[in-house]
């Protein structure tokens, strides 16, 4: 769990007796009753020869006796975790206690909240529980509460996004989860036949079938074999059929807390976008795409995983979701970049034009690749840094990179740009930056939304 940062002492403090605290559901026991198990599991898959070893010396009434030790260890150790995780709610933070023998307090600010998510295994959809997993502006990792009933999740969701909106603590309660309108469906076919026109599934795929029986021949190691098959049939699930599974059913709809993103054939999520604190869009088109009109459109949040908008729509209906998530932003046509100068094929021979640039009032927009497309575009008020540069070979040919990084740590680059030229845009950039900054959106909740306290 990670915790904002607290004052010494604060930390470990017991909560006043006026602050109502609530356990997590009791079926949580059982999720955490599998840690002692998956450590020797691991122990057995890091030492597989020692394990058989050790196995094949054990006798009936020694692994009964085993099993009958471990499962109520493991049962009471899920017991335990359960029985000393608390939350509550106060006016300014969201406070998560756990430890039986090292107490812990997580103070999460709800001012620093950006995203509240609602998610649903497959196993939890059977049983009615979710996890509401928590986005902190400056923490890589999501908090969560794992599990809590489906209702209480939702409820407690909507409680939270209307306590970092302003709302005043005694009609937080009441605010509710805002409604949102669908405004994108992708279907499942489109999706799937959309998986199948990508290279990389394919490529994995093939690499997963020769390279292992290459290695076969050559070393007749069976260890070898299977530690590089593995990863290398994973890869080809995960770009394939683990696509299809989690970007099943995907649903963008608009709210006033932002957009709402539901997807998964399996586990089953619920996300809402952080209004305000989308740095990057990009749009993403494969070869094969091309002739239908599909585009990919990903995005980078700052503090956030959150990672792709939409997984595959007709390029008109992404360009709408787009403006949404960037009010007031009309993504340039192609016949808005301007191609880099000639003299660039020295240094990119082949796809030396599929680089560009497109400048308009709101956003900076880069172009790159020839067989997958790339579109990235960066807002005024997100760059937070322009940076020029020239390797030898660039300068002896008058060009240059500009590069522009943003609140998410990513940076997106303008490459093969005539030199003088990039110094133009470097000043131009700057001053578009600091405009652009003074008229931002502000970044909290539902911003602007009646009832919020002052």
């Amino acid at each position: 769990m990670t915790a904002s940062r607290v004052p010494e002492g604060v930390r470990d403090q017991e909560p006043p007796p006026s602050l109502r605290e609530r356990r997590l559901h009791p079926v949580t026991p059982l999720r955490r009753a599998w840690a002692p198990i998956a450590v020797l599991l691991g122990w057995a898959v890091h030492d597989m020869n020692q394990a058989q070893r050790q196995l094949s010396q054990l006798t009936g009434a020694t692994l009964a006796i085993g099993l009958g030790v471990l499962v109520p260890a493991a049962a009471l150790y899920g017991f335990l975790t359960w029985w000393f995780t608390h939350f509550a709610v106060t006016e300014t933070e969201l406070r998560i206690r756990t430890g039986l023998l090292f107490r812990r307090t997580a103070h999460i600010r709800l001012d620093r909240l950006q995203a509240v998510d609602v998610t649903q295994p497959l196993l939890a959809r059977f049983v009615g529980v979710a996890k509401l997993k928590l986005d902190v502006v400056g923490t890589d990792k999501k908090d969560e509460l794992a599990y809590l009933g489906e209702k209480e999740a939702r409820d407690l969701r909507a409680e939270l996004l209307a306590r970092a909106a302003g709302f005043a603590p005694e009609s937080a309660h009441e605010v509710g989860e805002a409604p949102a309108r669908e405004i994108l469906r992708t279907p499942p076919g489109t999706l799937a036949v959309a998986l199948l026109l990508t290279g990389a599934p394919w490529v994995m795929l093939v690499a997963a079938l020769v390279v292992p029986g290459f290695l076969w021949f050559a070393t007749h190691n069976l260890w070898t074999v299977i530690a590089v098959a593995v990863p290398l049939a994973g890869g080809a699930f995960t770009n394939s059929a683990g696509r299809f599974i989690k970007e099943y059913d995907w649903t963008v709809g608009e709210s006033p807390d932002g957009l709402r993103i539901d997807h998964g054939l399996l586990d089953r999520v619920h996300e809402t976008v952080p209004p305000g604190r989308v740095q990057t869009v990009r749009i993403v088109q494969p070869l094969l795409w091309r002739r239908r009109g599909w585009v990919r459109v990903e995005l980078h949040v700052a503090g956030s995983a959150n990672s792709v908008l939409v997984p595959v729509a007709p390029r008109e209906h992404a360009e709408d979701v787009i403006a949404r998530i960037l009010p007031g932003v009309a993504v340039p046509k192609p016949a808005d970049f301007t191609a880099p100068p000639r003299r660039g094929r020295w240094i990119v021979p082949v796809w030396w034009k599929a680089y560009g640039v497109s400048v308009t009032e709101t956003v900076f927009a880069a172009r790159q690749g020839l067989l997958q497309r790339q579109v990235s575009l960066v807002p005024h008020a997100k760059v937070q840094s322009v940076r020029l540069t020239q390797g030898p070979w660039e300068r002896s040919l008058g060009l240059a990179g500009l590069h522009l990084d943003t609140g998410a740590n990513k940076t997106v680059t303008a490459r093969l740009r005539d030199a003088q030229e990039a110094a133009e845009l470097l000043r131009a950039q700057a001053d578009r930056s600091r405009t652009g900054r003074k008229g931002a959106r502000p970044d909290r909740w539902m911003s602007g939304g009646a009832g919020a306290a002052p």
